[in-house]
C-alpha cells in the first residue's frame, strides 16, 4: 500500500507496507544496495525498521552510511521511531517522467498508517493467469470473508501505465521509418537521374581509355562528396530539431547516438547504391552507343 506521509522535517516521502519477512525486495527483484531485507524476526511488535531508497538516502543522509540511523514518520500518537536497517535501489511506483520519489519501506505490524486495502504481488514460473482459481482458493480457505479482486499481471499494469507513450512511440517510429524510406528513395532518384545525364561523358572517357572500375569508382567518389555535403548540412539541423521532442522521451537522450549512426549508415548506403548501380550500367555501355545517347 502507498502513502504520501512527511517526516519531522518536512521532506515529503513515499511509504509503502508489507509483511515483514516476507522478502519483498527478492521477490520485487529490487537489489539491496546497502543492509539486509526484512526477515522474520522483523515481525515482532517491539521490532521498529525501515529501509529506504536511494533517494531518501541522499536526500536526508547525503553521502553517509543511513544504516542505523533513526527516522521518525508522522506526529502524535501515531508518531514512529524507526531504526533504517537497509537501503533499496530506486524503484517506480509512479509515472515514468516524474522523478523517484525517497520511499520507505515498513513492516506490515507497525499499523502505521492504518491499512484498509492490501496488493498481493505473486511471483509464477509461466504464465501467471494460469494460477488465479488456485490463489482464489487459497484466500478462501484462509478466510471465506476476503474478496479477491482486481487480479492482473504487473506486465499488464505497465503496458496500462504507458498505453498513450507506446501509441505514440510506435507512431512517432512509423513515420521516422516512412520518413527515412522517402528521403533514400528520393537520394537515390537524384543520384540515379545525375549519372544518367552523364552518360555522354562517361562513354567519352571510355572511348579515351578509361576502364570501367575507374568509372565507377569517379562516381562513387563524387557520390561521396555529396553525401558529405549533405549529412554537414543535415546532421547540424536534426541536432537541433530533436530538442523539440525531448520533452516527450524517456530513458533516451534527443540525440541518441545509435539513432543517429543508424540513420547516417543507411543515407549513405543509399546514396552509394544510387551512384553505383546506374555508374556500373552506364560503364558497361558500349562507347559509341554512349556517345551517341541523348
Amino acid at each position: 500500500m502507498n502513502n504520501l506521509v512527511t517526516t519531522p522535517g518536512g521532506t515529503p516521502v513515499s511509504m509503502l507496507i508489507m509483511p515483514a519477512g516476507a522478502s519483498f525486495f527478492t521477490t520485487m527483484q529490487i537489489p539491496i544496495l546497502l543492509g539486509r531485507d526484512f526477515e522474520e524476526r522483523d515481525q515482532s511488535d517491539s521490532s521498529r525498521v525501515a529501509t529506504v531508497n536511494e533517494a531518501f538516502a541522499q536526500a536526508n543522509f547525503g553521502a553517509d552510511n543511513p544504516l542505523g540511523r533513526h527516522i521518525t514518520l508522522g506526529n502524535g500518537p501515531r508518531q514512529q521511531d524507526l531504526e533504517i536497517i537497509g537501503v533499496a535501489k530506486n524503484a517506480r511506483y509512479t509515472g515514468l517522467k516524474q522523478d523517484i520519489e525517497p520511499t520507505v519501506y515498513i513492516p506490515y505490524n507497525l499499523g502505521f498508517p492504518p491499512v484498509n486495502q492490501m496488493v498481493y504481488e505473486l511471483r509464477t514460473t509461466g504464465d501467471p493467469l494460469t494460477y488465479v482459481n488456485t490463489v482464489r482458493e487459497i484466500v478462501r480457505q484462509a478466510d471465506p470473508r476476503l474478496p479477491v479482486s482486481n487480479i492482473s499481471t504487473q506486465a499488464a499494469q505497465v503496458d496500462q501505465a504507458i498505453n498513450q507513450e507506446i501509441l505514440f512511440a510506435r507512431l512517432c517510429s512509423a513515420f521516422a521509418m516512412l520518413a527515412l524510406i522517402i528521403a533514400c528513395v528520393g537520394l537515390y532518384g537524384t543520384m540515379a537521374y545525375s549519372v544518367a545525364r552523364r552518360t555522354n561523358e562517361i562513354g567519352l572517357r571510355m572511348a579515351l581509355g578509361a576502364q570501367r572500375g575507374s568509372i565507377v569508382g569517379m562516381v562513387l567518389r563524387e557520390v561521396v562528396v555529396l553525401t558529405g555535403v549533405g549529412l554537414a548540412i543535415g546532421l547540424p539541423a536534426a541536432y537541433a530539431g530533436s530538442r523539440l521532442v525531448e520533452s516527450f522521451l524517456f530513458g533516451m537522450r534527443p540525440n541518441d547516438p545509435l539513432a543517429m549512426s543508424v540513420a547516417v549508415v543507411t543515407l549513405v548506403a543509399a546514396a552509394l547504391l544510387a551512384g553505383y548501380a546506374p555508374a556500373r550500367r552506364a560503364a558497361r555501355i558500349d562507347p559509341m552507343v554512349a556517345l551517341r545517347h541523348e
